[in-house]
């Protein structure tokens, strides 16, 4: 069972990106120091943080009915906005949602930090063999490919000391995007699925909880692409079919890695 603490977690963190998200989508006043670019791909953000909020608050009512699975997408869930809100606290400029997004990324970090071990306590993965290998691959390759992506436009850019245009665009001196995933996320991916690859048994527990977070990551992208596109704005790296299909490969393979989670036994 969840400990009492979740939901509590939970709601404050519903209304909180809640805030944050009608009043980026609705109210002018949010974006308006940003190019169209960077808000019209923090509005996709915002749309990306909607759909987090609903799958934050199921898994948190299921962790606490005893599902495991559940359990794990919250963690997931919870990476997911410490990702986000980093870039809203780092990348936006000040404006009257600023304390918020400190909140957000406070409670989600700190989600994270108190609620792994208990996770780590309680559930036990047994994946059959297939389950165990090729959601991992999937989870590897993700980070490969995004990895590849984002240094094709990185190494030129530093090499030529010419700015990339996708930052240009959006007015920022770095992409913080580019900064979490090259330094934590996209190595995070790679070690965790080869830890299972190669028969280690730590792995399998952040592997379907990366997998959640791919998930949310890459609607929020795609969402973002929508948004830019529809309005005339270039600049987009990643192609929207391309981010769809890791998408839908996420929760293909989150879905059968995480049916072999189920929570350890009192006293086992």
């Amino acid at each position: 069972m969840a400990p009492r603490s979740v939901l509590t977690w939970t709601g404050a963190l519903v209304v909180l990106v809640t805030v944050t998200s009608v009043a980026g989508l609705l109210d002018p006043r949010v974006y308006q120091e940003e190019t169209a670019n960077w808000a019209l791909q923090a509005q996709g953000q915002d749309v990306g943080n909607l759909l987090a909020v609903v799958v934050l608050a199921l898994a948190a009512r299921r962790w606490a009915a005893g599902s495991a699975p559940a359990g794990l997408v919250w963690l997931g869930t919870l990476l997911y906005l410490v990702y986000a809100f980093v870039i809203y606290a780092m990348a936006v400029h000040l404006n009257y949602l600023f304390l918020v997004y400190v909140a957000v990324l406070g409670l989600s970090a700190w989600g994270v930090l108190v609620h792994v071990p208990v996770l780590r306590r309680s559930v036990v993965l047994h994946p059959g063999e297939g389950a165990r290998t090729w959601p991992a691959v999937a989870l590897v390759a993700i980070g490969v490919l995004f990895a590849g992506l984002w240094l094709a436009e990185l190494v030129p850019a530093t090499v030529s000391g010419q700015v990339p245009a996708t930052l240009t665009g959006a007015g920022l001196v770095v992409n913080p995007v580019h900064v979490i995933d090259l330094s934590v996320v996209l190595p995070a991916f790679v070690l965790s699925g080869v830890s299972v690859l190669r028969g280690r048994e730590a792995g399998l527990f952040w592997v379907g909880t990366w997998l959640a977070f791919s998930v949310l990551m890459g609607s929020s992208i795609v969402a973002a692409m929508v948004l830019t596109t529809a309005a005339g704005q270039s600049g987009a790296v990643v192609p929207a079919v391309m981010v769809s299909v890791v998408v839908v490969v996420s929760l293909v393979a989150a879905w059968a890695h995480l049916r072999g989670a189920a929570l350890r036994e009192p006293g086992g």
